[in-house]
Order: C-alpha cells, then structure tokens, then sequence
C-alpha cells in the first residue's frame, strides 16, 4: 500500500521504490534520510520504558547510517519523541556530522504562522518569522516576539497586527502546543497531511535553501549556540538555511517571558538525554 501511493502520488522525481526490511538495501548510499518510524506511548507506559524502547529503535538506525549511508546524508528524525531520538541516532552515527541530523518541528512553526493567520485575517504566507523553541512537545515556546505580518499590505509585528497581547502570550501558545493532541482526540490518529506536508517544507529548504531574510524552525544540535541553551541537545532553534547548510539566526532580543518558556523546555530535553543516555549503551 505505501508503493502503492508512492506512485500514485506522481512525483515527477520518484524512478523507483524498493520495498526492502534489509538495512544494507534500505540505508544503502543515501544522500537523504527521514526517520518516522518510533514507538508511541501506550497506556499504562512510564516515559522511561518509551524512551528506552525508542533508544533500542534509533541506536539501530543510526549505525545503520553510519555503515551504509553517505557521510554527506541529510537525517530528518520524525518519530516522537523526535528530539531525543535524534540525539539517540546521531550518536550512534559518529562519523556523520552532527549538524546533518535535523528533527521535525517545522509543523508546529506551520501551526503557529498559521494560527497568527487566521487571528490577523490574511493568507499564511503573509506572516513570516515566527520561532519554535525547544522540544517537539507540549513544552515547546512558539515565539511571535520576532515574527512580521503583511497586513493587507502593510508589514508590521505580530504583535502590532494581532492587536491582543494577552491571546498571543495565552491561548496561541498553547493551542500550539497542544494542536497535536487535539488532532489525535478528534480523528483517533496523529497528523497526516499537515505532517507530510510539514516534513517536504522542512527538506525542500534544506536542499534549496530558505528564501532571504526569513527563517525556518528545526531541531538541531544546541553545542556551541548563543542563546545559553545548554549543550548536547536536538533543541528546536530559528535558522537560516544555504548550500545545505544551516545557521542559527543569533542576536535576537530574549525578553524575560521568553527566557523562561525556553529554559522550561531546555530542561525536559536535559531530563528526556540523561534518561536516554542511561539506556545507550544497555
């Protein structure tokens, strides 16, 4: 079936799918590599048999990367919890770089845009800059403090378009965080299109590139950043993309609202390593 809707999909650069559960065949030479498949939590599973079982998954997968795949490959890890199983799989790949490994959450900055959209009255496309900080979880700070609008016409700050700074430091953040769950609630299932669509945007600007003076969210390693996020996390920073090659957007004002939302999901990623990293070498 998933053959199936490759090709049915007509994608004008797909020459061949091979359906394949043989690491050497599946992993062989990539030059691009996404990663959606994890464990989900189930009901009655403590975080920390999730996390040990998503550890077993993407050590795999990252030593299969770094046996078969390019060193140049790009890995986007989609499976939840996507952060810390990007972690997981970069460092089971030491001979790729680190900066190739990039998590998912370019949904969630879609989610954002989208809901500063709505609330304005203008297309998505008319709002830009907008940043998710941090964890691919409910913690995550989508932060507008930074983002301009095209208001028919006129640019101006989000916060200047919305006119309602009591929604934007409310309800919009945490409708973000939370719009995962409530998919899930209403169609029994987790994003679909939404996601796919989320994951093309997310490769498209890493082979081409982000358009200038804009940036994108993504999940990358924190080690060596200026905005005291600490090190040896996947933590989700703005950045601006060329030649395949990220760089986080530095200088940004953080004002103390926002300091404290990113060192709140700083510290679940610095709790969901160390726990993960107990489970690395077992």
């Amino acid at each position: 079936m998933f053959v199936s809707s490759l090709q049915d999909c007509a994608l004008p650069l797909l020459r061949e799918v091979i359906p394949t559960d043989k690491v050497e065949v599946g992993f062989k030479d990539l030059d691009a590599a996404i990663l959606v498949g994890s464990m989900p939590r189930k009901e009655g599973m403590e975080r920390k048999d999730l996390l040990k079982a998503n550890v077993a998954i993407f050590k795999t997968q990252g030593e299969a990367l770094e046996k078969y795949a390019k060193k140049t490959v790009k890995v986007l890890v989609v499976g939840n919890p996507a952060n810390t199983n990007c972690l997981i799989a970069s460092k089971s790949a030491p001979s790729i770089p680190k900066e190739n490994f990039s998590c998912l959450t370019r949904l969630d900055h879609n989610r954002a845009r989208s809901q500063v959209a709505m609330r304005v009255g203008v297309p998505s496309d008319c709002v830009k800059n907008v940043i998710i900080w941090g964890n691919h979880s409910s913690t995550q700070y989508p932060d507008v403090h930074h983002a301009i609008v095209n208001n028919h016409g006129k640019e101006m700050s989000a916060f200047d378009a919305v006119n309602d700074e009591s929604w934007l430091k409310g309800d919009f953040i945490t409708t973000v965080q939370q719009r995962g769950a409530a998919v899930i609630k209403a169609r029994k299932l987790s994003s679909a299109m939404s996601a796919a669509k989320a994951i093309c945007d997310h490769m498209r600007d890493i082979w081409f590139g982000t358009p200038d003076g804009e940036w994108v969210s993504m999940g990358i390693y924190s080690t060596g950043n200026s905005y005291g996020v600490p090190n040896d996390l996947m933590y989700s920073f703005p950045v601006m993309i060329k030649n395949k090659t990220w760089k986080v957007v530095d200088g940004l004002a953080i004002n103390d609202f926002s300091r404290g939302k990113m060192d709140g999901t700083a510290a679940e990623l610095v709790d969901e390593r160390d726990t993960a990293l107990t489970f690395l070498g077992a």
